[in-house]
Formats: C-alpha cells, structure tokens, sequence
C-alpha cells in the first residue's frame, strides 16, 4: 500500500514529469523513500527530501540516491529548502504539512504541483493550526495543491506491480522496515511513527 501510494501520489496526483526537480518530506518513512527513488529512477532533474535526523539524512543522499537531503531540526525549513533547491521546485510531495508546506510554496515554479498525502505535524494538535501564510503565491505560480487516498487509484495496481517490482527484483528501488516485535508494543509503535522513531515503515511482528 504504502508503495502504491508514493507511485500514484507522484505520477497520478502530482504529474510528474521527466526533469522536474522535486521535494519530499518526511522522506526517510514508507512512502517519502519511495517517492524520492522513483522520481530519480523517473528522469527527475533533482530530488531533495527532508527528515528528522542527521543519519535519516545521510540515508537519504547515500543509500536511496536523493540529491540533497536535510535536516528539519537544523533550521527554518525555508531556508534549507532554498539552500537545496536554489532553482526551485516543480512538485512538492507532502507528508508533514506546517512549515514544510509553507516552506514548499515559496519555493515552487510556475506551475508546480503539490500532492498532499499526509500532514503529520498537525495530528497532535489541540488548537487549530494557521495554514500556509503564503497561499497567495500560488496565483503567481500558478500552482496546484491536491489531496489523495491510494483507494481512489487500485486501476494503478498493475502497472505498479510490473514496473515497481521490476525496480525491486533488480534493487533499483530500496527499502528499509523498522521492526517491533509483540502485539503488545502495538501502542508504541504507532506512537513511535508519529515521533519520527521509524525508518521506513513500522511493523508490529506477531
């Protein structure tokens, strides 16, 4: 699931394109490290991921093949997106919301395109949380934001399976699973994920 998500969020949802230069958050989880790998394994110009570690980070650049790769915790998300990705951004693949997507808008070209597949930022919250400060910018570029659930795109299923597992089988496209073992840590292990705990997807092993 989490696979096919990445793949019709990034084709489907974000029309992606050969060259465009693109970003991901949260990309060291399930579905960020495949966004990014079958963006570059796609023809992307460049693939930029953030994540919430410096070893996340060094994952990210040295195993999964992004471009460039930083650390949220390290500085304003805005300026560490510009230092990365100094021409801008044609597709923003978003997982975190907040300052990501902010951040993500004031760097996108004409005619970018936003996928929004998760907002982990705002899960926990208990006031609500002031959208982008920036939208307007979007009149500029005249760019796109839409929301999606991998259950709309199952007709995907197929070519997903022949032309992903194809990536696997020959390891194009890697993956990491972070294990815990016991249905009794289930409740911390999904509090885990939502810590940023988890390299790619979490697991509760029976």
């Amino acid at each position: 699931m989490t696979g096919l998500t990445a793949y019709a969020g990034l084709l489907r949802t974000a029309s992606f394109k050969e060259g465009d230069s693109v970003f991901v958050s949260g990309a060291a989880g399930a579905v960020g490290s495949q966004v990014g790998q079958i963006a570059k394994l796609k023809g992307a110009s460049r693939v930029i991921g953030s994540a919430g570690s410096d070893e996340k980070v060094k994952l990210l650049v040295e195993e999964y093949g992004f471009d460039a790769a930083f650390n949220y915790k390290n500085g304003p998300v805005s300026r560490q997106l510009r230092e990365a990705a100094p021409d801008g951004v044609d597709v923003y693949f978003d997982n975190v919301g907040g300052d990501h997507l902010e951040a993500a808008i004031g760097s996108l070209n004409e005619h970018g395109r936003i996928a929004i597949c998760g907002m982990i930022s705002v899960y926990n919250s208990t006031e609500p949380v002031p959208g982008p400060k920036n939208l307007g910018r979007l009149i500029q570029t005249r760019g796109r934001i839409e929301g999606f659930l991998v259950g709309d795109h199952y007709d995907l299923q197929p070519q997903f399976v022949q032309e992903v597992g194809a990536w696997v089988a020959s390891g194009a496209l890697k993956y990491r699973e972070t294990v815990v073992e016991g249905i009794e840590n289930n409740l911390e292990a999904f509090l885990g994920q939502l810590r940023g705990d988890n390299t790619g997807k979490m697991i509760v092993k029976l």
